[in-house]
């Protein structure tokens, strides 16, 4: 008896030293919450700070579209014959009045070697009936008759050469050679294309408008125009609506002038942002909003000035200023570029 009962204090005691080391431990951890809770926050100084507003800004309609000339030329030939010396292929810049190829046509030199036959025999008859009269040995209406022969003669002649004139082909404007058709070697016919050239001084985009937004768009708005590799955005005017709908899509085609730049060319895709009304936004300047692995956050001052980092939703980009479509709230204060950098929990001078 005497053995259990020394065991079982033994137990007790064991129990109560365990015990008193977790409180020991506990008070030892709410003294450390408690000095770390009345330590205070590191402080920053940042140097830009916006409070968050609604502001009215424009409603976007956007559309594809893809760049094309205003000034697109087909390169056809008027005679029949095999294609001589062309001198050009697709990308190159030629310049108005510069020859881009030759035509061989065979009928075009018959005729005119012809002509000039029938125009020699012709002179000769009228150079006799004109000696012929002065001997009174011909009349003066058989006189008439080979001159009036003569001036046809003459007249198939110019008609020949200018025939023939057609074998050179020159290129009616400066442009580029954005189509070839047909080869040196191959046999050309009267209306077949053979090279397509187009004016990249001119250039438009053409793209197609739902027909709930085409009565808002008109001659002569202004339209951003975004051309992706480029990464670069250009001020477009709408140059044309076309007021008839597709019979399928139902869509208007809108043609909108570009302004004259090197590095636009032809068939290039753009993206088109037409105004259609406004709307009330709350916008942040781009510099203000970190971005990472494709998240973006800003740093909002609590009431005590005490940084957070808050995850945001953005939109549209339009000068410098981006949108926020989630994320913040009107009135939120905004801080950035702060010395040291800003953490969530500093406190943030201003």
């Amino acid at each position: 008896m005497i053995v259990g009962t020394t065991k079982r204090t033994l137990t007790i005691r064991l129990f109560s030293l365990m015990g008193a080391i977790a409180i020991l431990s506990l008070t030892a951890c709410s003294d450390e919450v408690s000095k770390t809770s009345n330590t205070p926050p590191v402080s920053t100084v940042a140097k830009k700070h916006v409070q968050v507003v609604l502001q009215e800004i424009p409603t976007h309609y956007i559309t594809s579209g893809t760049v094309t000339s205003d000034h697109r030329v087909s390169i056809s030939t008027r005679l029949s014959g095999y294609i001589r010396d062309m001198a050009v292929r697709e990308g190159d810049v030629v310049k108005a009045g510069q020859v881009l190829l030759h035509i061989d046509s065979v009928h075009a030199k018959q005729a005119l070697l012809q002509a000039n036959a029938d125009l020699s025999n012709a002179k000769a008859e009228m150079l006799r009936y004109t000696s012929l009269l002065k001997e009174g040995a011909a009349t003066s209406q058989q006189v008439d008759k080979v001159k009036l022969r003569y001036e046809v003669a003459q007249s198939q002649v110019k008609q020949a050469q200018h025939q023939l004139s057609y074998a050179k082909i020159s290129s009616p404007v400066s442009g580029v050679v954005v189509e070839k058709r047909m080869s040196q070697g191959d046999l050309a016919s009267p209306g077949m294309p053979i090279l397509t050239l187009e004016d990249p001084s001119s250039l438009l985009v053409q793209t197609y408008v739902s027909e709930q937004y085409i009565g808002q768009i008109h001659d002569g708005d202004q339209v951003r125009v975004n051309i992706a590799s480029l990464k670069q955005s250009f001020q477009g005017v709408v140059r044309q609506v076309v007021q008839a709908a597709g019979s399928i899509a139902h869509q208007f085609l809108v043609k909108i002038s570009l302004p004259s730049a090197a590095n636009i060319h032809p068939g290039m895709y753009a993206q088109t942002n037409f105004q259609t009304g406004v709307h009330k936004a709350l916008l942040l300047p781009e510099d203000a909003i970190f971005s990472k692995a494709g998240m973006h956050a800003v740093y909002v001052l609590d009431d005590k000035s005490i940084a957070h980092y808050r995850l945001i939703r953005i939109g549209e980009r339009t000068q410098g200023m981006v949108q926020i479509l989630a994320g913040l709230h009107s009135g939120d204060q905004v801080v950035w570029d702060a010395k040291p950098a800003l953490q969530t929990g500093m406190k943030v001078q201003r």
